[in-house]
């Protein structure tokens, strides 16, 4: 049976097909933007771009895989930092804590969102860096000094200060929505899972964190996002070379932050074209990481209504 639509319905309907269309037109609009202008770079070097990490815009020379590299590897170690500290805050203040000293908690968290990265970028340069260069990394060279992401000489500004910082900055970001999905699980599954003698533990990864996976998996994707295209914070701890190395105390660089040091000061039509040729992957990288991380959701959402 069809169900009529009044005219009201229509207008409503009509509006919402209207602005759904323009976003998708304004996301095939970037896509092209950025391919127009990465079209030099891309006839000049093709998909070597990607694999080459030499990047010298002296003799127009570029390659784009130490930004890749860089990118990737502060996002995820951000996100290894970050994740299970948001989880857990997210539990104690959901589950712990009385309800008033949880909603002081939980807005001092998400006012951490609030700080702009500028703020974070000098926190980082001024207190975090000579951290990690006189306590943090003698400590993980001392216990950890046999693996080779904690070897080489540390100057504080480096990957490892990077992702400590990204993932400050994403923490309230996780938190915040791993508290909404824990709200939403039913109080009834609770009392169940304690009325059938569980502990307190036993109930949280029970009646709470197992059928919460996807939630947490959108939080933990709405984090990396955040993380992958983070620019000043990143920019001003990370040292800006780009290099490949093993060591997390090293300098590197970001996609993100290549683009923001150089672009104004690009003097050929073919680094600015390498420069969008790098936000263009920038781009294809965030795209394949939600992806991949819908994928997971989708098929355990799936497993779970069997």
């Amino acid at each position: 049976m069809k169900i009529p639509y009044s005219k009201q319905d229509q207008y409503v309907y009509t509006a919402l097909r209207f602005f759904s269309l323009v976003v998708v037109c304004l996301l095939i609009a970037i896509i092209f933007q950025l391919f127009m202008a990465s079209k030099l770079a891309f006839d000049e070097f093709g998909l070597s771009f990607v694999t080459d990490d030499f990047w010298n815009p002296v003799d127009d020379e570029f390659g784009a895989l130490a930004f890749i590299f860089g990118t990737v590897v502060t996002s995820i170690l951000a996100l290894l930092i970050a994740g299970p500290v948001s989880v857990f805050v997210a539990i104690y203040t959901n589950e712990f804590l009385p309800k008033k000293i949880a909603s002081v908690l939980g807005l001092f968290v998400e006012l951490i969102a609030a700080i702009p990265s500028i703020v974070f970028g000098l926190w980082g340069l001024y207190y975090l860096a000579p951290f990690v260069k006189n306590f943090l990394a003698p400590f993980l060279k001392k216990y950890l000094g046999f693996l080779p992401f904690f070897q080489g000489s540390s100057f504080g500004i480096g990957i490892l200060t990077a992702a400590i910082i990204l993932a400050i900055m994403i923490i309230p970001t996780i938190t915040s929505v791993c508290r909404e999905v824990f709200k939403s699980i039913p109080n009834l599954r609770k009392e169940a899972a304690l009325g059938l003698g569980a502990t307190k533990y036993e109930m949280v990864k029970i009646a709470i964190l197992k059928p919460s996976f996807s939630g947490i998996m959108g939080a933990l994707v709405l984090g990396l996002g955040r993380a992958l295209g983070e620019t000043m914070a990143v920019a001003m701890v990370i040292g800006n070379n780009p290099v490949i190395s093993s060591s997390l105390f090293s300098a590197g660089a970001t996609m993100a932050s290549v683009m923001a040091n150089e672009y104004a000061e690009a003097d050929s039509e073919l680094h600015l074209s390498a420069l969008c040729y790098v936000g263009l992957l920038l781009f294809v990288v965030t795209f394949f990481v939600n992806l991949m991380a819908r994928t997971i959701v989708w098929n355990n959402s799936r497993k779970s209504k069997r």
